[in-house]
């Protein structure tokens, strides 16, 4: 049940973008994508402009209600309790307009990846963007962002150019490096408790092609094949290259392609900003231990949404994960055993990625999220079956 003690009076001009318990919306309307945590604010709104989320921050006021934003819910474990809270979710809002000139995508607040990608690609530009298409553009950036491009062009918090944002007092504000620059320091990499963002504006990069794949192995040469992983990312390898070492076991399910389903895999991802010859000859060590598939090509840089097969649809999940200031033997014969053919574990995804290059190095211009002392980045997700579970 929601802690909300009575139901929330609007205005008629707010009536419409309310959604409170009771109401016959009110399950679809609270749902997170992530559907291991059943979050129960106090109402839920949808506004469709920045002047609505302006609206709303005065009736949270009045009502002495919290105010959270949230895209799309991937996240939303780290909200923790809503009680006493509205929750502004902000699916009405995804409009994505591109300045191919200045190479400027500008997404509105709801906007989701596969809306940037995709618009970016008609012009041969491409995002910065995470691995799955259908993660909120703003949640993902705040936060950082960690993108198959960034060993060579860093934090996704990095490469934003401007910031629109509602805050807690009604405001309606652009922060860029002229105009609020704290805030616009602090919001870039500091997450979204500065305000509702209604629109962000994100550099793009001039890519259109990239050579990626993935190399498959049966789970049981785990350590044989991590450990060669290991070596190629510590031998100096070109900030063009980005690798991860990773563990999948793939449930018994229908939606999961007949090929894998139900069968446990040690695989390489492999995304090279260049031509194949030089990925190939990058990833010879690999190939020498003969994988039994390789899907690495030549593909539209906007394809790369699809590589690391996150899930198109909501699911119950849990995950965690951390960074790496160096990756020794030890550590892939531990995490071998932790997530290995004979750990037992009922881990979906444990992988290791190799992040370094721009992503550690500083620069003046950069917000809160700063560089990354550490080379790799840790982050494993089980399927949580029941919201108890998560």
């Amino acid at each position: 049940m929601s802690s909300a003690a009575a139901p929330i009076t609007a205005p008629p001009a707010l009536a419409g973008l309310l959604s409170q318990p009771g109401h016959a919306d009110w399950d679809e309307a609270r749902r997170p994508w992530n559907l291991a945590f059943d979050q129960q604010p106090a109402a839920c709104a949808h506004p469709a402009s920045a002047d609505d989320v302006v609206a709303l921050m005065a009736l949270a006021r009045e009502h002495g209600l919290r105010v959270a934003a949230q895209g799309t819910g991937h996240a939303a474990g780290p909200m923790g309790p809503l009680d006493g809270t509205l929750l502004v979710r902000m699916d009405r809002m995804r409009a994505v307009t591109i300045d191919p000139d200045a190479r400027i995508a500008r997404a509105e607040g709801g906007a989701l990846w596969e809306d940037v990608v995709a618009g970016a690609a008609e012009h041969g530009l491409a995002a910065l963007a995470g691995s799955s298409p259908d993660v909120g553009v703003v949640g993902y950036t705040l936060g950082g962002g960690l993108s198959w491009l960034g060993r060579t062009h860093g934090f996704a918090a990095n490469n934003v150019a401007a910031i629109e944002l509602v805050t807690a007092d009604g405001r309606h504000l652009r922060a860029d490096h002229e105009h609020e620059p704290d805030l616009f320091w602090a919001l870039r990499g500091g997450g979204g408790n500065f305000g509702v963002v209604t629109a962000i504006e994100l550099r793009l990069v001039p890519v259109t092609e990239v050579h990626a794949g993935i190399l498959w192995w049966p789970i049981e040469r785990g350590a044989e094949v991590l450990q060669a992983w290991r070596a190629l990312t510590a031998s100096g390898v070109p900030d063009a290259l980005t690798t991860v070492g990773r563990f999948l076991k793939f449930p018994p399910i229908p939606e999961i392609p007949e090929a894998v389903r139900g069968k446990s895999f040690v695989v390489v991802e492999a995304i090279h900003l260049g031509d194949a010859a030089e990925a190939d000859a990058l990833l010879a060590p690999l190939r020498a231990l003969e994988p039994v598939m390789d899907t690495c090509a030549t593909i539209p840089a906007s394809q790369l949404a699809a590589l690391h097969m996150d899930p198109d649809h909501p699911v119950p999940g849990i995950g965690d994960g951390f960074l790496l200031e160096s990756l020794p033997e030890e550590a892939v014969d531990a995490f071998v055993a932790a997530a290995g053919a004979n750990s037992g574990f009922p881990l979906l995804s444990a992988e290791v990625r190799h992040i370094g290059g721009a992503f550690g190095r500083e620069h003046p211009d950069h917000g809160a999220v700063g560089a990354a002392d550490a080379e790799y980045a840790f982050f494993a997700v089980s399927i949580a079956p029941t919201p108890e579970l998560g």
